[in-house]
């Protein structure tokens, strides 16, 4: 099969688990806004931001490090695996022990003195995430996207069943009647945190169905193997964490950054994160690709055409990404009704964090020549860099121009990043990225976005059918340039 057409099944199966799963979300975006204040909404964001930093930790890098030392051969993959997951188990054991002891304090250093039940929470969370990801790195090794993509629903149905049940029903059960069965079930002290509390069950249950992943014949904890996994998996942790940092550092700091009082503080953080969910569908298509491609690109790394493989992928990679941003920025008139109304002074950042996610994605492609050359210290390197940029301008900027410098800090780290992988990559592994196609659809992209901002506004054409006009030349330019290497039956270089 053709490795191109092979990787973009594997990303399709992926994305119907995390796309679809997100769309399943989104329903909770209107719900979640519509019933609580920006300012309750802003926990939400905030805390998801913590867990953000807290789940690269808890990682260890190693799901890096089990594709990478699976693939070498030099031990069984069984003993790779169980090497990985006793020593996660232990660490997330020792982890979610310290933070129920000090819970407290930590509730208190967050400003969050009342919140001390969501710290417990996220906690549990975040174990039992990290152990769920050896697991779901095993199905995509062995290539079971399937599976993969099936648990990865179930998860996600029952966490918006969940949270459904506990803000719409418990709550208005509590409303007509306290006394009730179902208005027991709601505490107006917890309110936001019910959110929480549904992740908490569904990840429960996604751990529980991951069981039999767990299990091997023969494996064992091997010492020699896990220095060699410490030794490539920690820079992946630092490269991890630059990454979160750059992703999500901006939700974690914007309460401390805004020049206002801490009540408005916080809503401008619930608008500018309810915002930033309508620009996360590209973020939903970056990740199924990340499933589908790192264990793709190292497998096919020894073969005589690996290059150019990853060289068309990265270009069909940008037209599905491109495609992306004109999809929500040309119809965003219609995507603005998953947020409340309250929400929408926020859609300004919409079409820079879709850019910014674009040129996020580009860089994951680029960065496969530090996983490929065991460069990965070169590749924390950069990330590291990143991660400056993104500090630097958040200080600079969002004090000045509020959530909008955050978007433009977002644009401008990930901009920084992908030019230096491209260069470092050119030296270390070079690959022949056609440049004309990476850079001409975005652009390409972005003068259509801006056409259909003149012809709505100035020829006051109707948005829908402006946005159906552009995204149909954008695909028939598509279909123009890059139709015969779709269809053909041979990768042609």
């Amino acid at each position: 099969m053709n490795p191109l057409r092979r990787l973009a099944s594997q990303t399709a199966i992926y994305g119907v688990s995390s796309i679809l799963g997100r769309l399943l979300n989104y329903l909770l975006v209107p719900v979640l806004t519509y019933i609580f204040a920006p300012s309750e909404f802003g926990i939400v964001a905030e805390f998801y931001a913590y867990m953000g930093f807290l789940a690269v930790l808890l990682l260890f890098g190693l799901e890096t490090g089990y594709f990478r030392f699976r693939a070498l051969g030099d031990w069984p993959a069984e003993t790779v695996l169980q090497t990985v997951l006793r020593f996660l188990l232990l660490a997330n054991l020792v982890f979610v022990l310290t933070v129920f002891v000090l819970r407290e304090p930590i509730a208190d250093l967050l400003r969050h003195p009342d919140q001390t039940h969501l710290i417990w929470w996220c906690a549990a969370i975040l174990a039992f995430d990290a152990i769920g990801a050896v697991a779901f790195a095993r199905l995509r090794a062995e290539e079971r996207a399937v599976r993969f993509a099936t648990i990865k629903l179930i998860e996600i149905a029952i966490n918006l069943g969940l949270t459904l049940f506990f803000v719409y029903v418990c709550r208005r059960a509590f409303e007509a009647d306290p006394t009730s069965w179902l208005g027991s079930l709601w505490d107006p002290r917890i309110g936001i945190g019910y959110v929480f509390l549904a992740n908490l069950g569904a990840s429960l249950v996604k751990l529980m169905l991951l069981a039999p992943q767990f299990r091997s014949s023969g494996g064992r904890f091997e010492p020699a193997l896990f220095r060699r996994l410490v030794r490539y998996s920690l820079p992946m942790v630092i490269i991890g964490f630059a990454g979160v940092t750059n992703e999500m550092l901006d939700r974690a700091a914007l309460k401390y950054l805004l020049p206002y009082d801490a009540d408005t503080n916080m809503a401008q953080l619930g608008i500018y994160s309810a915002a930033y969910k309508l620009a996360m569908l590209m973020t939903l298509f970056i990740q199924a690709f990340r499933y589908a491609a790192e264990p793709f690109f190292f497998g096919y790394a020894k073969q005589q055409d690996a290059r150019a493989i990853y060289a068309l992928v990265l270009n069909w990679f940008v037209i599905s990404c491109v495609f992306v941003f004109l999809f929500v920025t040309l119809f965003i008139d219609v995507f603005q009704y998953f947020i409340g109304r309250d929400y929408r002074e926020g859609l300004v950042v919409v079409p820079i964090l879709l850019l910014a996610n674009l040129l996020l994605g580009i860089y994951i492609n680029l960065s496969i020549w530090y996983k490929l050359t065991d460069r990965t210290l070169m590749g924390a390197a950069v990330a590291l860099i990143g991660s400056a940029i993104t500090v630097i301008l958040l200080l600079w900027w969002v004090p000045r121009y509020g959530y909008l410098g955050a978007a433009w800090a977002h644009l401008v780290c990930y901009g920084s990043m992908a030019l230096i992988s491209y260069l470092l990559g050119r030296r270390f592994y070079p690959v022949p990225y056609d440049l004309r196609r990476v850079l001409g659809y975005p652009a390409y992209g972005v003068i259509l976005y801006l056409a259909s901002l003149v012809l709505a506004s100035w020829l006051a054409w109707p948005s829908v059918l402006v946005g159906i006009l552009c995204l149909a030349l954008f695909l028939l330019a598509v279909a123009l340039v890059e139709g015969h290497r779709f269809w053909s039956r041979r990768v042609r270089h």
